[in-house]
C-alpha cells in the first residue's frame, strides 16, 4: 500500500468516529505521518537536510512521551546529545496513550511546519481537531486533560532541545545571500539557471549539532580521487562513466533513478522515502506502538545525523558535479537524467543516508528482511522489491550513477560513511 496521500485526505480526516480505545496509539502516529510526509513535499523550506531534522525530533518526541508510561522503553535522555530529561507523569494517575501521543505529535507537527503553505496549514488544524475527537472520545475529562497536557509538556521540552541545534532557522530556503565560490577546476560551481541557486544549499549544516554521533566530523571519509582532466586518471574515469552510463541506460536503470530520485516540493524527499519504507514494514507487521516509536526515533535520529556528516564532507572537499566536467571536457551538449542538486558532489547523500538508514533497520527488523516498497504507488510509479534493507541502500546509491548526478567513488564511500553513521544510533539503549 502506497504510504503518500494527497493533504486533501487530511482535510477530510474523520468522518466518522471512533468509539474509546478503538484507536491505538500506533495509529495515532500513523496517522500523523502520512501527514508529515505530505507536508514535507508541500513545505518550499524542506530540503533533504531540513527534512531529516524534523523527522528526528518528530521521532524523538513520540518516543520520549511513549517512554514516560508503562512498558520497557528507555529514554534517550542523557544518550542524545544534549537531550536532558522529559517531563513525568504523575504517579498514580491514569493517563491514556492514544491521548498522550496525539497531543505531542500534533504540537510537534505544528511547530516543525510553521512554513507550510496555507493548505498544509488548513490540514494541519483538520487533523488536529479531528484526531482529538477520535482519542478522546468516551474518556473521562480529567484524563483526557492530564494526558494532553502532558504529551505536549514533552513536545515543549523536544522542541526547546531543537532551538539550539543549529539548524533551526532556515533562511532564503537554506541558500545564503552571499557565498564565495573556491576557486579552481576541482571545485563546486552552479548548475542550476535559477538565481537563487546560484549559491550552494545549507553549507554550514554539517556543523548543526548532531543527535548519536559525537559531531558531524566523527564519520569523516577520505579524499575523492584527485581531480584531473588528464584521460588516463582516476578521475577522468569516473566522469567518463557517468558519461558514458546515462548515455546508454536501460529501461530499469531509469526505472530505479526514478524510483529513488525523490526530489523536494515532487516527494517526501530521500529521507522521507526511508520513513516511508518504515511505515510500511511496520504496517506489515501489525507493530505496537512501543516498536513504532522505537523505529520512528533511531531512523529518524541516523537520518538526520546522514546530513549532518554528508554535508560536512561535502563542503570540506567542495567537488565538482559531474554535468560541470562533462561538459567542459567531454560534451558541451550532454545532459544528465535527473536534475543536479544545487550544492557539492562528494559524498552521495542518498548514500550516506540509505546505508544509515539500512544499518539501523537491519538491526531492528533483522538482515535478510525483504519488503515490498511502495511510497510512490500514488504517483505512478511500480513498487520495487527488496531481498533486504542493504539491497534498497545499494539501488538508491546506484541510482546516483543512473540520473547522472554522481561519480561512482561518490556512492561506494558515502554508503560506507552512512554504516559509520548508523552504527553510532545502534549503540543508543532504548529498551530497560
Amino acid at each position: 500500500m502506497a504510504i503518500t496521500l494527497s493533504l486533501t485526505f487530511f482535510l477530510a480526516l474523520g468522518a466518522t468516529t471512533a468509539q474509546a480505545g478503538s484507536l491505538p496509539p500506533e495509529k495515532v502516529l500513523s496517522n500523523w505521518y502520512r501527514l508529515v510526509l505530505e507536508l514535507v513535499r508541500h513545505t518550499p523550506t524542506y530540503s533533504p537536510p531540513v527534512a531529516s531534522r524534523s523527522f528526528a525530533y518528530l521521532g524523538v518526541t513520540a518516543f520520549e512521551a511513549t517512554a514516560t508510561g508503562p512498558g520497557d522503553l528507555r529514554s534517550l535522555a542523557g544518550q542524545l546529545n544534549a537531550l536532558t530529561p522529559a517531563p513525568q507523569r504523575e504517579a498514580g494517575k491514569t493517563y491514556d496513550e492514544a491521548v498522550v501521543l496525539d497531543a505531542a505529535i500534533a504540537f510537534a507537527a505544528q511547530n516543525f511546519f510553521t512554513h507550510t503553505g496555507p493548505t498544509g496549514q488548513r490540514a494541519l488544524a483538520a487533523m488536529s481537531k479531528k484526531m482529538r475527537a477520535k482519542v478522546a472520545d468516551g474518556l473521562p475529562d480529567d484524563v483526557v486533560a492530564r494526558s494532553e497536557a502532558h504529551g505536549k509538556a514533552v513536545a515543549e521540552h523536544i522542541l526547546k532541545w531543537s532551538e539550539t541545534d543549529g539548524g533551526a532557522v532556515v533562511e532564503n530556503m537554506g541558500f545564503p545571500l552571499e557565498y564565495k565560490l573556491t576557486p579552481g577546476p576541482a571545485h563546486w560551481v552552479p548548475t542550476s539557471k535559477i538565481a537563487q541557486q546560484q549559491t550552494p544549499l545549507l553549507p554550514a549544516w554539517g556543523k548543526n549539532r548532531t543527535f548519536a554521533m559525537p559531531d558531524g566530523a566523527t564519520c569523516g571519509l577520505p579524499p575523492p580521487p584527485e581531480y584531473s582532466e588528464d584521460k588516463n586518471s582516476a578521475f577522468y574515469k569516473e566522469g567518463l562513466e557517468v558519461y558514458e552510463t546515462v548515455n546508454t541506460l536501460t529501461p530499469e536503470q531509469r526505472a530505479i533513478a526514478r524510483f529513488w530520485s525523490d526530489d523536494p516540493m515532487l516527494s517526501p524527499t530521500p529521507p522521507g522515502h526511508w520513513i516511508s519504507i518504515a511505515m510500511q514494514v511496520l504496517d506489515q507487521e501489525h507493530a505496537k506502538v512501543d516498536k513504532v516509536v522505537e523505529v520512528q526515533a533511531r531512523l529518524g535520529v541516523t537520518l538526520a545525523d546522514s546530513f549532518i556528516g554528508c554535508w560536512d564532507a561535502k563542503f570540506k572537499y567542495d567537488l565538482v558535479r559531474p554535468i560541470t566536467y562533462i561538459k567542459r571536457l567531454m560534451d558541451p551538449k550532454w545532459e544528465a537524467l535527473l536534475i543536479t542538486p544545487p550544492f557539492p558532489e562528494y559524498p552521495s547523500g542518498h548514500s550516506t543516508q540509505s546505508g544509515a538508514a539500512a544499518v539501523v533497520l537491519a538491526d531492528l527488523f533483522g538482515e535478510n528482511h525483504a519488503f515490498v516498497d511502495a511510497t510512490h504507488e500514488a504517483d505512478g510509479l511500480i513498487p520495487r522489491k527488496f531481498t533486504s534493507f542493504w539491497h534498497a541502500a545499494e539501488e538508491a546509491g546506484i541510482s546516483r550513477l543512473y540520473g547522472g548526478i554522481h561519480y561512482r567513488s561518490a556512492i561506494k564511500l558515502g554508503l560506507d560513511q552512512g554504516k559509520c553513521i548508523g552504527a553510532y544510533t545502534n549503540k543508543l539503549k532504548t529498551r530497560k
